[in-house]
């Protein structure tokens, strides 16, 4: 006899529901619609111009949102939830300063290409243009930070564009659609039909086809090179190309170095893998980039923070540039080899031609390099050292965790000191380099992956642009441990003024922070506290058995520095060693 999964059914039962055709109102075909797209939470923040939607949401068992406490915690919630399930993010906010308070957000996943679908309210079609209470032009607003955006102005249209919103966010290089609803919108009623068929949009046809002759260019290159370097970023992740990746390199013999956003693309334990390159960047990963006659750039746009001086970046290298944007082709390297495509289908194709490259003697001295030239730092029994914590951290957790992170030198130390070993476990806001964003996206990948280890780790600065977030963890009960990097002082800009500005220290003192164990239990969530290497292992482990949310501020010197470093106007291999020197 054969038994039903009752999932399915569920699954099956609720999709009949919600394809009824009904006459109903536009923000029933909002919440259906969703459904219909496979959303699983939305967060979001209500007001005025988006009462009739959260109204449809009150009683409605299916629909599940989360009440943050700023809109900005919502979006990057959303955004935290899309890049650790590789799913469409979406958070809803109310018109005027609601949907302006989204704006960073947008912004933070433009930049990085996250896919989200964006829902704002506005005043009633008649009162647009006329500065009513609480609007904004947010399509007008945005319109730089947006893949695409809609003003919705006829019901009769809502569910279309929002099938299309999902299809334009996920598709080709991802990123932010926003669909501005305005209230009258929300409450008109029309026949509602369920939109499943697949997309067609006249003059949007990303291209994901491998380019199979500019491929076998590339394998050819790769048997005529001596140096061959591999430059992964997060393309890798976004497409779900890590197998191929790791595939490619191993079939190649080819050493490997992964931007910020690419880390977790491929296994750190790899012998080939080199570690991060750039400014903060490793001495091998830095060095055979400029030595290599061969760089293999897959998925990453040549961002500034990696290239350094882009005119002596790997000056005596051939460039290969996988990506899915033509756009980035060529935009700050001069490209030899464009390959345009998804980079799961690229290296899907080249592997069933790749061989083992003329790498021996070149693997050799890369392997010199790391062994001559490791991460290293100065420990110390008498002071908790922020780096010993995140090493710490990557012991107890076996590189097994989602981290996320907030911006600044706590980011940087993670990135270097953490071992990521599988794709969508690192979350950080890359391209804009946003403060406040790491709490609250480990919240939406908590909610994601609600069987996973999340940890947060912030600084003492970033921390108070989303402590607000507390409360929800506390409410709902998500069990996000909450690490504060506390150095009492806005720490990137006080080792650029130490290194670059001859130690004028210029308002950068974090004097009057809260003390954070407080304010975590002033919400309800448990707070511990660490000053040494006993007292760290101890709160982390008390951390680790407690099931729900706790936050852990850990007090580490003021003057500690992220080195290597490497800063403006030089090339990546003139780098400040630190403590290495």
């Amino acid at each position: 006899m054969s038994v039903q999964n009752p999932t399915k059914v569920l699954h099956e039962e609720l999709k009949a529901k919600l394809m009824k055709p009904e006459v109903i109102s536009g923000s029933e075909i909002l919440l259906r619609s969703l459904l219909l797209e496979g959303v699983e939470c939305v967060f979001g923040y209500p007001g005025g111009a988006v009462l009739f939607i959260y109204d449809a949401m009150h009683g409605n068992p299916d629909f599940h949102h989360l009440l943050t406490r700023h809109e900005q915690g919502a979006i990057h919630a959303a955004d935290g939830y899309a890049r650790s399930t590789g799913k469409v993010g979406v958070c809803i906010a109310t018109s005027g300063p609601g949907a302006t308070n989204l704006v960073t957000g947008i912004a933070t996943a433009y930049m990085d290409s996250v896919p989200l679908v964006v829902i704002t309210g506005n005043v009633a079609t008649n009162f647009i243009g006329t500065d009513a209470f609480q609007e904004a032009d947010i399509t007008g607003i945005t319109m730089p930070i947006t893949k695409h955006s809609y003003l919705v102005r006829k019901v009769e249209d809502l569910g279309r564009i929002i099938h299309e919103a999902f299809h334009i966010a996920n598709t080709g290089r991802k990123g932010p659609v926003l669909i501005d609803i305005p209230k009258d919108v929300s409450a008109n009623k029309t026949l509602f039909q369920p939109q499943l068929d697949p997309v067609t949009i006249r003059g949007y046809n990303p291209s994901t086809d491998p380019n199979k002759v500019q491929t076998d260019a590339m394998l050819n290159a790769i048997q005529q090179a001596e140096r061959p370097v591999i430059l992964a970023g997060g393309g890798v992740v976004y497409a779900d190309a890590s197998d191929e990746l790791i595939e490619f390199v191993n079939k190649t013999n080819i050493p490997i170095t992964t931007t910020l956003l690419g880390l977790g693309g491929f296994p750190s334990g790899h012998e080939l893998w080199m570690g991060m390159p750039g400014m903060h960047g490793t001495y091998t990963a830095n060095h055979a980039i400029q030595e290599s006659d061969l760089l293999i750039c897959i998925g990453a746009r040549f961002d500034d923070r990696v290239t350094m001086k882009l005119d002596g970046f790997a000056p005596k290298a051939k460039i290969v540039h996988i990506d899915v944007d033509p756009a980035e082709i060529g935009k700050n390297v001069k490209t030899d080899i464009p390959i345009i495509g998804n980079v799961k289908d690229v290296l899907g194709y080249a592997n069933t031609k790749a061989v083992r490259a003329n790498t021996d003697a070149w693997v050799a001295r890369v392997q010199e390099m790391k062994a001559k030239y490791p991460l290293k730092y100065k420990d110390s029994d008498m002071e908790l050292k922020p780096q010993y914590v995140i090493e710490m951290i990557n012991e107890t957790t076996r590189g097994d965790a989602i981290i996320t992170t907030d911006v600044g030198q706590h980011q940087m130390w993670v990135a270097q000191y953490y071992k990521f070993n599988r794709p969508r476990s690192w979350i950080t806001s890359g391209g804009l380099g946003t403060m406040g964003f790491g709490f609250p996206s480990a919240i939406g990948a908590q909610m994601g992956n609600p069987d996973k280890l999340v940890v947060s780790i912030n600084g003492d600065g970033g921390m108070q642009m989303c402590s607000q977030e507390l409360a929800i963890c506390a409410i709902n009960n998500i069990p996000v441990k909450i690490v504060v990097i506390n150095n009492q002082v806005l720490g990137m800009v006080r080792q650029w003024q130490e290194i670059i500005y001859d130690n004028r220290y210029s308002h950068i003192d974090l004097a009057g922070s809260p003390d954070f164990v407080k304010l975590a239990e002033a919400y309800g969530v448990k707070g511990l506290r660490a000053t040494t290497k006993e007292e760290a292992r101890k709160a982390w482990q008390e951390a680790l058995d407690t099931p729900g949310p706790v936050l852990i501020d850990f007090v580490v010197p003021k003057g500690e520095n992220v080195y290597p470093m490497v800063t403006q106007g030089c090339t990546i291999d003139e780098m400040i060693m630190g403590d290495s020197e």
